[in-house]
């Protein structure tokens, strides 16, 4: 006679709504972790579109499509659709930079915190955060990836040990913000201004204690979709809400105020993070 299954090894009963709160746990305790033995307790987040093309690669598009059209194969709008991603594609190049100068910046420190790039894993402004960090020689970087049916799994540029696939957007959204001790917001869509709502809401109402830097990158691309002035305007917000984050349109800018606001934040303190057992 064999032996009763275990309820833990009993993979139908785990994917199953009765074990929803088990699954909550583990991508909980999991990424904490391996956070831990992999020594990682300061991030520098990068959020932006999964559609954003490195700027060689949308120029490349933009002449196929041109030529395209010239032999007949495609109409203009193909060539409308290329542009706009050329256009785009300076986000990239700049999210890349950004990350690669912080990456540096970070490893040279010879006292102080360490902080990584992180990032949601998959493709775009994310790919661009986690290739810049992998440009230093010994640049490490995080990928908090999610489960979609479009993208298959996380970039190449993020390194293996700090690769994760999240079920849940929450849990995802809990260890983006838990480590955070910066924030740079790149040119995105529903996702980017999801995450964007819910760090704001956080640092307004002070359920983010410690004093996290956020950086909005692109004031022509957010100035055209989201009219910050207007929610002070009608009395939604209050106008220093709008102090909660620098605007920029330029990688040296962005480094700067970055770096200073992280000295600064050694110098005072951000807290300590938790203390996580070793798995017994």
């Amino acid at each position: 006679m064999s032996r009763p299954q275990k309820s833990y090894k009993n993979l139908e009963f785990l994917n199953s709504v009765s074990a929803r709160p088990i699954r909550i746990l583990c991508e909980y305790e999991e990424p904490r972790q391996r956070f831990y033995h992999q020594d990682v307790r300061d991030t520098i987040v990068i959020f932006g579109s999964a559609r954003t093309l490195p700027g060689e690669v949308a120029r490349e598009r933009l002449a196929e499509a041109e030529a395209a059209v010239e032999a007949g194969e495609a109409d203009a709008s193909a060539v409308r659709q290329a542009q706009i991603k050329v256009r785009m594609s300076r986000y990239y190049d700049e999210a890349r930079e950004l990350s690669r100068r912080l990456t540096q910046w970070s490893m040279d420190r010879s006292q102080g915190r360490k902080y990584l790039i992180c990032t949601g894993g998959g493709p775009g402004i994310m790919e661009a955060g986690n290739r810049g960090a992998a440009d230093v020689e010994g640049g490490r970087s995080v990928g908090l990836g999610i489960s979609l049916p479009f993208e298959e799994q996380n970039n190449r540029w993020v390194t293996p040990e700090l690769s994760f696939e999240f079920h849940y957007f929450f849990t995802r959204k809990y260890w983006f913000m838990y480590l955070a001790k910066a924030l740079v917001v790149f040119p995105g869509g529903f996702g980017t201004i999801d995450e964007m709502a819910e760090l704001l809401t956080l640092r307004q109402t002070g359920k983010i204690r410690k004093v996290v830097p956020i950086v909005l990158y692109g004031t022509e691309y957010w100035d055209s979709i989201i009219n910050l002035q207007a929610m002070v305007d009608w009395g939604t917000i209050s106008q220093k809400d709008l102090d909660l984050f620098h605007r920029t349109d330029d990688v040296d800018d962005a480094f700067a105020y970055l770096t200073d606001a992280l000295e600064h934040g050694d110098r005072t303190g951000f807290g300590v993070f938790p203390e996580v057992k070793r798995p017994g």
